[in-house]
């Protein structure tokens, strides 16, 4: 099968396509014809050799992908050859998805939902997942205030959703343009809500509030305004471990309570059914949007399966152009 594969730690020189050899499937896997696979900031920081780099088990990069299903291992239920299936593999399958097949644990997988492209359906596990995560990990009262850092993001798209349907209206975030802010009202938010971080200071616009909550999906120096905005015995939710020194003094100094979200977290768990939980999110994420309480990621299509469409796609996220949409690479086969 075709591949890009990469050949060292570095820059996207690195990146080169390769004919590599077809996925083993075992007894619970399927093995899939991917169609389309979406890139997200943890496959540049990979690509550098940063900590998340720890968790490759290929040399092929991608993590979230949308496809049919060609072959069924010989223990597989509730899954057969056809059926168009969406998965968040992390490092748990065979290869990455920059890639024609790839080998997939059953328990990963959720059927695509009706009216839902291929390239659609890929956008959604990572950032649905995590938005997800967030939501339930973080029980938060109707009447309290929060305030998330990029909130016109993937994840932060989906995170305000699952918020304003459980009936948090006092929700504050920023934007960096004219297109996000439109975004965030469009969602349901309040235009004296959402603060334009290039022409104002957040902590500023903010000083008189107080949020028990604060969701951190930036990291920086934005870790740094989340950590001033955030109450004293407030709560800190950190979905990218990218905080300054700054901010974490600040933290410890208010003694908040700090929530990292990670969506490998669960593959540390002991236990056969560890990698379920994988599927019934997607699941989940999925029975949400075919009853219209959330709406699927906007995305952006960068070209089909080549070395130039993904060093395109690294290059984009590295420089934050992506502005607010989710990169997807098609993958014809």
């Amino acid at each position: 099968m075709k591949a890009i594969v990469l050949n060292e730690f570095g820059g996207v020189e690195n990146f080169e396509e390769k004919e590599v050899d077809h996925p083993f499937v075992k007894d619970k896997e399927v093995l899939i014809r991917i169609k389309a696979t979406a890139f997200n900031p943890i496959d540049y920081q990979m690509r550098r050799g940063a900590a998340e780099s720890k968790l490759l088990k290929s040399n092929i990069l991608g993590r979230e992908l949308s496809g049919e299903i060609i072959k069924t291992g010989d223990k597989v239920s509730g899954f057969n050859i056809e059926d168009k299936v969406t998965a968040y593999v992390g490092s748990l399958a065979s290869n990455g998805t920059y890639a024609e097949l790839i080998s997939v644990p059953q328990d990963l997988l959720a059927i695509n939902p009706k009216g839902l492209s291929f390239e659609e359906a890929t956008a959604i596990p990572m950032v649905g997942m995590t938005a997800l995560q967030c939501f339930k990990r973080v029980k938060i009262p109707e009447n309290k205030k929060i305030f998330i850092a990029g909130g016109a993001g993937g994840v932060g798209t989906i995170l305000i959703k699952l918020l304003l349907a459980n009936g948090n209206s006092q929700i504050y975030t920023t934007a960096g343009n004219s297109e996000s802010i439109n975004h965030l009202i469009a969602l349901g938010l309040n235009n004296e809500n959402i603060i334009n971080y290039n022409e104002y200071d957040v902590c500023s616009v903010l000083e008189e509030s107080d949020f028990d909550y604060v969701f951190d999906l930036v990291g920086g120096k934005m870790s740094d305004d989340c950590a001033k905005l955030v109450s004293v015995y407030g709560t800190y939710v950190d979905v990218t471990f990218l905080a300054t020194e700054t901010a974490k003094e600040l933290l410890f100094d208010k003694a908040t309570q700090i929530i990292n979200i990670a969506n490998y977290a669960q593959s540390f768990i002991k236990g056969e059914d560890k990698l379920s939980y994988y599927g019934k999110a997607l699941k989940e994420l999925f029975n949400r949007i075919e009853i219209g309480e959330i709406t699927p990621t906007s995305i952006r299509l960068i070209g089909s399966l080549n070395v130039e469409t993904v060093k395109k796609a690294h290059l984009l996220m590295e420089e934050n152009k992506t502005f607010g949409k989710k990169l997807v690479m098609s993958i014809e086969g």
